[in-house]
């Protein structure tokens, strides 16, 4: 194949040109530290407050509430942590989350768990969704956090988090929500939504990798997850990346400005390869929720094959694909988020998540609806699992 059809956006981004362009300066000529008095590193300072400033704009939220840091693990680990603690004076120990979160957020829970935490994990639907009466019911007076995606980075899944806000907003519960992969790809309004911390990350609306922020309400004094300077308000540690939030803001700004032109295009393009996947390949099925799902995601399941082979096949074809988190793309162990939602072991195993962006194109789509079911169909060729599924034997 002549050319390279990457359709795995919730992994990661192309960086757009014009946010490479605006970035530039700050890796070359204006490479001055923010912290530094003289005129050289003040330039830097105002590149920073001006991106602060676009953030906010974009998010509807105040530019002191913006917080710039490594990116949406950094994010979550500062918000659920430092909250959890800050609470703990005050005798809330227990926290609110999902079944299917990122592993940044599920491994923190972990380790707050053996600080003496206890955490809830709320069940999801066969579509991804968490009950909104499961979440008041599991809220006491003692749950210091509840900590809830936007959307999941597997399947798709858009959590109704203005509801889930406003709840946690009448019980005087504080809100997380993981939403590295909503910013910049659906509208997001920090303050119309009830939302006390956002994570985000910029590599994954077309910004540098390794930057990214955590929006905090104003009024919520969140203890700092890194000492030693004096940074980000003093509650944030380490010479400023500059650059990277330059490029986040410029992301991030071009991003929404052109949302309400690209949705329209993904969805169609994404709907148009979900209707031909489950029209050609048997014993497919479509994950997460049909109507409120991320815009560029597909998330399927294949009976009778492997993941892994049908990634490595498509590889061979010039496609970039994924079956999950890009986190643990090295882990043979079925998604738990496909566990959560149902799946018995054997069918999670063949997932296949296909993202789009703006980049790709109705070619691409074509390509995809014409190799999927062929790889598919040859790797069921070869499968003895497959031989059982055709005959109605049990195969678990």
């Amino acid at each position: 194949m002549d050319r390279l059809i990457y359709v795995d956006n919730a992994a990661t981004t192309r960086i757009l040109p014009e946010v490479l362009d605006k970035m530039m300066p700050y890796l070359t000529e204006q490479y001055g530290n923010p912290s530094s008095l003289y005129s050289f590193g003040q330039n830097a300072r105002q590149a920073i407050d001006e991106a602060r400033d676009t953030v906010a704009k974009y998010l509807n939220c105040r530019s002191d509430e913006v917080f710039f840091t490594s990116g949406g693990s950094e994010s979550d680990n500062w918000a659920i942590r430092m909250a959890a603690h800050m609470l703990e004076k005050k005798g809330k120990k227990h926290i609110i989350s999902t079944a299917i979160e990122h592993h940044a957020v599920l491994h923190t829970l972990n380790a707050l768990e053996k600080q003496g935490f206890e955490v809830t994990l709320l069940p999801v639907n066969e579509y991804g969704l968490i009950s909104i009466e499961d979440l008041k019911n599991a809220i006491r007076d003692d749950t210091a956090l509840v900590t809830i995606m936007f959307a999941n980075n597997e399947i798709g899944t858009i959590q109704p988090v203005a509801e889930i806000g406003k709840i946690c907003r009448e019980r005087g519960v504080l809100f997380h929500t993981d939403a590295v992969q909503a910013v910049g790809h659906i509208p997001v309004d920090f303050s119309g939504m009830n939302i006390d911390m956002l994570s985000l990350s910029a590599h994954k609306f077309h910004g540098p990798k390794g930057v990214g922020a955590l929006i905090v309400r104003k009024g919520i004094r969140l203890p700092s997850l890194i000492e030693g300077g004096a940074q980000e308000k003093g509650r944030r540690a380490g010479t400023e990346n500059t650059a990277g939030i330059v490029g986040l803001a410029e992301a991030l700004k071009l991003s929404c400005e052109k949302m309400d032109e690209v949705i329209p295009s993904i969805k169609a393009k994404r709907d148009r390869l979900i209707e031909g996947i489950l029209k050609t390949v048997e014993r497919s099925r479509l994950n997460g929720d049909p109507v409120h799902r991320l815009p560029g995601n597909a998330n399927f399941s294949f009976e009778g094959i492997e993941g892994e082979s049908l990634l490595l096949l498509l590889d061979f074809k010039g496609i970039c694909a994924s079956s999950g988190s890009a986190c643990t793309s090295g882990s043979l162990d079925p998604s738990h988020v496909l566990l959560a939602i149902g799946l018995p072991h054997a069918i999670a195993h063949g997932s296949l998540r296909i993202t789009l962006s703006d980049d790709n194109t109705d070619e691409d789509i074509d390509l995809l609806l014409e190799v999927i079911p062929q790889i598919v169909s040859q790797l069921r060729s070869m499968s003895p699992v497959w031989e059982k599924i055709v005959k109605g034997e049990k195969y678990e």
